[in-house]
């Protein structure tokens, strides 16, 4: 059977407004480099919960398991004892399918003072270069080289100093924390990424044995530590504030009432402030719980008006508003009252999804990283395709508010980052099925449009 007709794609019948409780599964952003931080325990062991069931979680642990650990993935948590690595070498055929996998190159730099990885892959959303992350491990004492698309870093020994990022980039933060765990005494990374999935990859790290403070702030400092220094650690994961932020503004989108549980509200601060000038009620629920001495609640979201009002929105390093969030919340301004401009300042390609809107009615005018969004009153069904993860979710949620029944392709993106994708929004009340197309060959109109 041609590959055509083994495609797998969404049925989405649009119109129906969303309500109900949809649990947020654990942070794919911050489980990756969690696991690749344990690579550096040689005497004892990490358990790690609450983990995301998704396709990157399954390379990372083809890599673990490449490199000569011991790794299980079940019922949402890892086991790993990576005692007795045997390799120090990430191939082409795991890196490419996982941006991710160059955290990697921190922690096992920082375990064997020797590291080879191939450049890594993930989704195509513009040029995601990696010299900060390089030039910080020079900094810290490595040698490297690059050659046929593999990075070699090397050194006799790593030796703590101040860093400076041009950018506060999370890759780069991440691998220099990682390789300055084990650096002879002290690191100052300036400007460092200050995102919440940095803090949880700290707080995994200083339950290891490691010495970090400042994380979540722009000025973090690590004390060097010795392998010998590490001990077994059980973490659990932060909830995934990208997950929680799709489902709230689906809730908004489709005027129904739905509630993200098991969230923490100051992660989603930026979004749940333009929910709210964009109209909709967002109220917060405590729940009593803490991850790591932060809150866990619950957000509920309603829109309060008819129809969803206009509003700009600017992309910038958090705290600010979310990159990764932008193709869905811009999604949402395409059928909001008035003209909104959405100002992308992360990544090159991040409207990847605008072009496919369009097919579905929307008014959508680009200018390189500046888009103004034109709402109109509703969107038509289309076949559309996502280009990388969140702009598959983006689609995703444009068909559940389309007049009519919507085909969404991309699914290899958008496994990579949303857990039970379609029995959450099911439970929600949404009608919505995976089907190949020679299966939606043999359905007749009305199956399409119930199925």
């Amino acid at each position: 059977m041609s590959e055509k007709l083994t495609e797998k794609y969404l049925l989405i019948e649009g119109g129906k407004p969303l309500n109900g409780e949809v649990t947020i599964s654990g942070a794919k952003n911050s489980a990756l480099k969690i696991v690749a931080a344990a690579l550096m325990l040689e005497n004892g062991k990490s358990t790690i919960r609450n983990i995301p069931n998704l396709s990157d979680m399954r390379v990372m642990c083809e890599i673990v398991q490449v490199l000569g650990g011991e790794i299980s993935f079940e019922n949402g948590v890892i086991e790993m004892d990576c005692s007795d690595l045997s390799s120090n070498y990430v191939p082409l055929t795991l890196a490419n399918k996982l941006r991710a996998s160059i955290v990697c190159l921190g922690s096992l730099l920082a375990r064997f003072k020797d590291v080879k990885i191939a450049m890594p892959g993930g989704c195509n959303i513009g040029a995601r270069k990696i010299d900060l992350h390089l030039k910080g491990l020079k900094a810290l004492g490595a040698k490297i080289t690059e050659e046929n698309g593999f990075i070699h870093a090397k050194a006799k020994k790593l030796v703590g100093t101040k860093i400076y990022l041009d950018i506060p980039s999370n890759g780069a933060t991440e691998n220099i924390m990682l390789a300055a765990t084990m650096a002879e005494g002290e690191t100052i990374i300036e400007n460092a990424a200050q995102d919440p999935e940095i803090v949880d990859l700290a707080n995994f790290l200083n339950k290891m044995g490691c010495q970090i403070e400042g994380a979540g702030t722009s000025n973090i400092r690590i004390t060097g530590k010795t392998l010998a220094d590490l001990h077994s650690v059980d973490h659990f994961c932060i909830p995934d504030r990208i997950e929680a932020a799709t489902y709230l503004i689906a809730g908004a989108m489709t005027g129904g009432e739905v509630t993200a549980k098991g969230v923490i509200e100051e992660d989603l601060q930026s979004l749940l402030s333009k929910l709210e000038d964009t109209g909709v009620k967002v109220q917060i629920f405590p729940t009593g719980n803490e991850i790591d001495n932060r809150a866990v609640v619950d957000i509920k979201v309603s829109r309060e008006s008819e129809r969803l009002l206009a509003t700009d929105i600017t992309t910038v390093w958090y705290p600010g508003f979310s990159t990764d969030i932008q193709p869905m919340f811009s999604t949402m301004l395409a059928i909001a009252e008035g003209a909104s401009v959405v100002k992308e300042n992360i990544y090159d390609s991040r409207f990847q999804h605008a072009d496919e809107l369009k097919k579905m009615s929307a008014n959508i005018d680009i200018n390189a990283k500046l888009a103004v969004f034109k709402g109109v009153p509703c969107l038509k069904s289309a076949s559309v395709e996502g280009k990388d993860l969140r702009s598959a979710a983006a689609l995703i949620l444009a068909a559940l508010t389309a007049e009519g029944v919507s085909e969404v392709r991309g699914l290899g993106h958008l496994d990579r980052g949303y857990e039970n994708l379609e029995e959450k929004f099911i439970k929600l009340g949404a009608t919505i099925k995976r089907v190949s197309s020679a299966e939606n060959l043999t359905l007749t109109e009305d199956e399409k449009a119930t199925n």
